[in-house]
């Protein structure tokens, strides 16, 4: 594994240059893009101007062996979320009253408006996951063998999936047009995979919208304002047209709240321009890359606005149902002995499943078998009236995260700051948090990173740690008999480099640049 630890190979600063140069020219030529940041100044309604999103000149090297164990099992992780998302007990129960709704109020707000909705009687049986499944790879000691490991699933507002086939396709452009220089054997066209996410997730949005069943009705992309990553959006935009013949409606959640309508028999109908006075179309799917954060919902009226846009006949992406599921807290409980295998059997992928997981527990645990290294911190904590899962976070806090029920990065614990987070956590708050270990990717691993704006020092070289994402889709519901139906597709890849000892690792929060794969032996 000596071409893996020594990465990247040596290039001249001239050889570097023109990388770059092809580099960054091809990522503006082919969308592979963002909108320029505005600071405090509202964007102009019509863009003006775009910067290359933040890239890496050289794939990742990632084991052949795991990355394509990764998309095998993202067809089993695609069923078993399917599964836990019809299974109302099990989510009130973990996600409800008496469980994490009670300390958290954003969790809260949205199972209370689940709930109601099923008292009501739900008029669409139909879910739609756009998933990703993110791992990173782990080597605890420069002796073990590397495995592959979960950071987390994500079943809402799934990013990046139309600019990491560009970026895929800017490191296959960068060897046909250089070869690399001949600076690895390893960068050759067999070791760099196809990737086509675009065309994979728009085929999962069809899919719902032909199950519909009404051929002219169009998709609403639920998004945020002034939204930087628009870009890739549009691209699943013009591949739903162009490949398929269906229109999409953008709208914000406030722009719906006062826009959209319900038929007597619950159609979801939006005005198709801009003007209130424009024809209505009738929707069949509600996408949504948008309302995953407490700040998509600024007044309870936005809360009521999701409600309603579930109360319709369009089949949502995700459901209210769904994106609780993909709640940190279920990722902890289906850890569990026993929890997995309710939903999944072995011959569907289950121990290939538990076997890309790290201890994980609840602060508020009590019965709890930890596995894994031996705790670091010396601390006497035999006094202190707590949890036994709080008092292991406290003892083996040099190797945890701790993560609420949130996405979209920043929202993480990490190390040295575990310690005051949990003197300040108020006790009741304790049952939304989850422990996870702290996955050790393998050491000395570098790149070359490059930023919009870093013209003048150019790519900057340095540590880094790669995160790699397999996306996926699922239609799942029940039938009117109550048979479980299941249609799903592993459908592409991202990768996304931060530089080591960066912990969080969002693309659009600005801690990580875009990547792609090279599969080494």
């Amino acid at each position: 594994m000596n071409g893996f630890t020594s990465w990247p190979p040596e290039v001249t600063p001239d050889q570097l240059e023109q990388l770059t140069l092809l580099a960054t020219t091809y990522a503006l030529s082919h969308s592979l893009l963002y909108l320029p940041p505005h600071g405090d100044i509202p964007p102009p309604p019509a863009p003006a101007s775009a910067i290359h999103a933040p890239l890496s000149l050289f794939p990742t090297p990632v084991p052949r062996e795991l990355f394509v164990r990764a998309r095998r099992i993202q067809r089993a992780y695609n069923v078993l979320y399917a599964r836990v998302a019809i299974d109302n007990k099990f989510l009130d129960e973990i996600m409800g009253a008496g469980g994490v709704a009670d300390v958290d109020e954003f969790t809260g707000e949205l199972w209370r408006a689940w709930k109601g909705l099923r008292e009501e009687g739900p008029v669409q049986p139909l879910h739609l996951g756009l998933f990703r499944s993110d791992y990173l790879l782990h080597q605890p000691t420069s002796e073990a063998e590397i495995s592959l490991k979960q950071v987390e699933f994500n079943t809402i507002s799934s990013s990046f999936g139309a600019l990491s086939q560009q970026v895929s396709g800017l490191h296959s452009y960068l060897q046909a047009s250089t070869g690399y220089f001949g600076a690895s054997p390893l960068l050759t066209p067999n070791n760099l995979p196809l990737n086509e996410t675009v065309k994979g997730l728009v085929a999962g949005l069809a899919e719902a919208h032909n199950a519909y069943g009404v051929p002219d009705a169009q998709i609403l992309f639920v998004v945020q304002a002034n939204e930087r990553n628009i870009f890739d959006q549009r691209l699943l935009e013009y591949e739903l047209l162009l490949s398929h013949g269906i229109h999409i409606i953008r709208r914000t959640l406030p722009e719906l709240e006062h826009s959209m309508k319900l038929s007597p028999a619950r159609a979801l109908l939006l005005p198709s321009g801009a003007s209130s006075a424009s024809p209505l179309s009738e929707i069949a799917v509600v996408y949504y890359r948008a309302g995953y954060t407490p700040t998509d919902y600024p007044t309870p009226a936005i809360y009521a606005t999701r409600a309603n846009l579930e109360r319709s006949r369009a089949i949502q992406c995700p459901s209210l149902a769904l994106q609780l599921a993909g709640g940190k807290k279920i990722q902890q409980v289906l850890t569990m002995s026993g929890v997995l295998e309710r939903y999944l059997s072995r011959e569907e992928g289950a121990d290939e499943v538990r076997e890309s997981w790290v201890a994980m527990w609840g602060l508020d645990d009590e019965d709890l078998p930890i596995p894994g290294a031996k705790p670091t911190n010396v601390i006497h904590v035999d006094d202190v009236k707590e949890p036994k899962g709080t008092r292991e976070a406290r003892i083996r806090a040099d190797t945890l995260v701790l993560k609420p029920q949130r996405e979209g990065g920043g929202n993480n614990i990490y190390r040295a700051a575990i310690l005051p987070f949990l003197d300040t956590l108020p006790a009741p708050e304790r049952r939304a948090w989850i422990a996870m270990q702290l996955i050790r990717p393998p050491a000395a691993v570098e790149g070359y990173l490059v930023r919009s704006g870093d013209a003048q020092t150019g790519p900057v070289k340095g540590r880094v740690v790669s995160e790699l994402g397999i996306f996926g889709w699922t239609l799942f519901g029940r039938e009117t008999n109550g048979q479980e139906s299941v249609r799903e597709a592993e459908v592409g890849f991202l990768v996304r480099t931060k530089g080591e000892g960066v912990d969080e690792g969002g693309v659009a929060a600005g801690f990580s640049v875009l990547d792609s794969v090279l599969l080494v032996d």
